[in-house]
C-alpha cells in the first residue's frame, strides 16, 4: 500500500539561530522588519507574531533582535532531508519547511508503521530539531495532518482511506495554503472546515476561488495524482555544522558529531554505500590565537552504515583525544566508501553472532585500546615459517592480500626458536626417539636477502604417539637436526 509521512519544522527559524538563542532572555526573530518567530519570553511580554520591530522593543526593550537566515534554515532541512533518506529512497520538498516521504515500501524493513515512525521521530530530535508529523494514504493528506496539530480531533497517523476522510473534514480551512486569499470570504458564509468546503457547489466554487484549491482538496482526499521531484543525493558525502556552544572536551563533541553521523547515514543508505574511512575535523578559534583543526580519522575493519556503531567507535576514539583548543566547528567528509554488500542468512545459522557482529567487535576493541594493540596473523608469500606471517592491525590486516596455501601439513604452534635435538642411533631425539612419518617438505630459500635456509621439514612422532615438526638443516658438512613445532 501507499503511505505517506510528512513532517513540518515550525520553528526552524528558531532552531537554527547562532548560539545566542540559546542564552536566557527574550529572543525575536524578524523578517522584513516584522515578528516571524518569539523565544517563550518574549511572548509572555506580549510579543506577537507579525508585531513591527518598535512595538517588540517598546514591550519587551531588553529582547535581542534577529534577522531571519534563510541559509542556514535551508541547511537545517537538507539534513533532515539526508537523514530521512535512511528510511526510503523517495523524499521531497513541500511548502513551509515540510518534507514528504513514501514509505510504504518500508514499514516491514523498519518492524511497523509504529517503529519507524518513533525512529524517524527520534532522529528529527537527535538533529536538534522539532518536528510536528502527518501520516495519511495520500501525501497532501498527511501534510494536513501534520499542519494540523493541535486541532481536536485530528489525529497524526492514518492508514486507510475510509478513515482518512473524517479526519479531513475536520481540519481548519486556514490549514490549507491555497486558500489564505479566501478565508474572510469564507468565514463570512460560514465555512470553517474543509468538510464544509467540499459541500459547496463545485462548480461555484471554481469560478470564486482558484483553481489550486481545487487540485489540493482532490490531492488530499486521493482524487487526484500526486507528483514529487525526488531528493537526488550528491556524489560524495561532506557535511559541515557550527556548534551552539564553545566545546572544550573532547566527549562533549560527540552530540554534535551524531547529527553529522545520522546524515551521513542517510546518505550511504540512499547510495548503497557503506564507509571504510571518515574523517571528523574540529576547527578550533579563529583569530590571533588560532589553532590548526584537529583532524580525527576513523578507519573500519569492515565497511559499514549503522549510525549506532559508526557513533561507539567515535565515541571511543574522542574519549582518547585530547583537543588543542576549543571547538567551534565539525565538518565530517566520509573519505573511502565502497558498494554496500547485501544482507545474507543462514538457514542455520551459527551460533555466537554473524561475521559482521565480530568485526564490529573488532573495530569497538581497537577504537577502545588503540589499532596497535588489537592484532590479526596475515600471511607473508615467504616459504620459510618463521616468515610467513605476521600480525598487522585488525583495522588494516583486510587491505593486505592473503597468498594461497600450499597443500602441506605444518603445525599450529610454532616455537619462536627451534630448538636443537640431540642424535641417538643416528634418529633426532626428544624425550624418545623420534620416528619421521610421510615424506619431506624441502625448503631452500632466502639467499636474496642474507638470511638462507636450507632446511628438510619431517613429521615425527614419539614414543608416546606425540607428533612433532622438525627439521634436518643441511647447510654445511655437519647435518643438524631441530624441532621447530607440535602439533596438537
Amino acid at each position: 500500500m501507499r503511505l505517506w509521512l510528512s513532517v513540518h519544522l515550525p520553528l526552524l527559524p528558531l532552531e537554527t539561530l547562532r548560539p545566542c538563542w540559546s542564552e536566557p532572555g527574550a529572543h525575536v526573530v524578524l523578517e522584513h522588519e516584522r515578528v516571524l518567530v518569539a523565544s517563550q519570553a518574549a511572548r509572555e511580554a506580549g510579543v506577537r507574531v507579525g508585531m513591527k520591530r518598535n512595538g517588540v522593543l517598546t514591550l519587551c526593550p531588553e529582547a535581542a533582535v534577529h534577522a531571519r537566515d534563510e541559509q542556514r534554515e535551508r541547511m537545517a532541512l537538507d539534513s533532515v532531508a539526508l537523514c530521512l533518506l535512511q528510511y526510503t529512497p523517495d523524499v521531497a520538498y513541500a511548502e513551509q519547511h515540510s518534507l514528504m516521504l513514501e514509505v510504504g515500501a518500508s514499514l516491514r524493513a523498519f518492524g511497523g508503521v509504529r517503529r519507524l515512525f518513533r525512529r524517524a521521530q527520534a532522529d528529527v530530535l537527535a538533529l536538534g530539531l522539532t518536528g510536528h508529523w502527518g501520516m495519511a494514504p495520500t501525501a497532501q493528506g498527511a501534510w494536513l495532518l501534520a499542519h494540523a496539530a493541535g486541532v481536536a480531533g485530528c489525529r497524526r497517523r492514518v492508514l486507510r482511506m475510509e478513515t482518512l476522510v473524517p479526519v479531513l473534514n475536520r481540519i481548519p480551512c486556514r490549514i490549507l495554503p491555497p486558500l489564505a486569499p479566501y478565508l474572510d470570504w469564507l468565514t463570512a458564509i460560514g465555512c470553517r472546515t474543509l468538510g464544509e468546503l467540499r459541500r459547496l457547489p463545485r462548480a461555484g466554487l471554481k469560478r470564486r476561488c482558484d483553481e489550486a484549491v481545487l487540485e489540493a482538496l482532490d490531492r488530499a482526499y486521493g482524487q487526484a495524482p500526486e507528483l514529487f521531484r525526488w531528493i537526488e543525493t550528491p556524489e560524495v558525502f561532506a557535511a559541515r555544522l557550527e556548534l551552539p556552544d564553545r566545546i572544550d572536551q573532547a566527549e562533549g563533541v560527540l552530540f554534535g558529531a551524531r547529527r553529522l553521523l545520522l546524515q551521513m547515514t542517510g546518505w550511504l543508505i540512499a547510495r548503497q554505500r557503506a564507509v571504510e574511512r571518515f574523517t571528523l575535523t574540529m576547527e578550533h578559534e579563529r583569530g590571533r590565537q588560532a589553532v590548526p583543526p584537529t583532524v580525527l580519522e576513523v578507519a573500519l575493519a569492515a565497511a559499514a552504515w549503522q549510525e549506532p556503531h559508526l557513533t561507539r567507535l567515535l565515541k571511543e576514539r574522542l574519549g582518547r583525544l585530547t583537543l588543542a583548543g576549543s571547538v567551534i566547528v565539525l565538518r565530517l567528509e566520509a573519505t573511502q566508501t565502497v558498494a554496500m554488500a547485501p544482507p545474507s542468512a543462514s538457514l542455520f545459522p551459527e551460533p555466537g553472532g554473524t561475521p559482521a557482529d565480530f568485526q564490529r567487535l573488532i573495530e569497538l576493541l581497537s577504537a577502545r585500546l588503540g589499532d596497535d594493540h588489537v592484532l590479526v596473523p596475515a600471511l607473508v608469500a615467504d616459504h620459510r615459517p618463521e616468515l610467513c606471517n605476521r600480525w598487522l592491525p585488525a583495522a588494516t590486516a583486510k587491505r593486505t592480500a592473503t597468498p594461497s596455501l600450499p597443500d602441506i601439513e605444518r603445525p599450529f604452534w610454532l616455537l619462536e626458536s627451534p630448538i636443537e635435538l640431540m642424535l641417538r642411533e643416528e634418529r633426532p631425539f626428544y624425550g624418545s626417539p623420534l620416528r619421521l612419518l610421510g615424506s619431506a617438505e624441502r625448503i631452500e630459500c632466502g639467499w636474496w636477502d642474507g638470511q638462507l635456509v636450507v632446511r628438510d621439514y619431517f613429521v615425527a612422532q614419539g614414543a608416546e604417539s606425540a607428533c612433532y615438526w622438525v627439521y634436518r638443516e643441511r647447510l654445511g658438512d655437519d647435518i643438524r637436526w631441530y624441532l621447530h613445532g607440535l602439533f596438537g
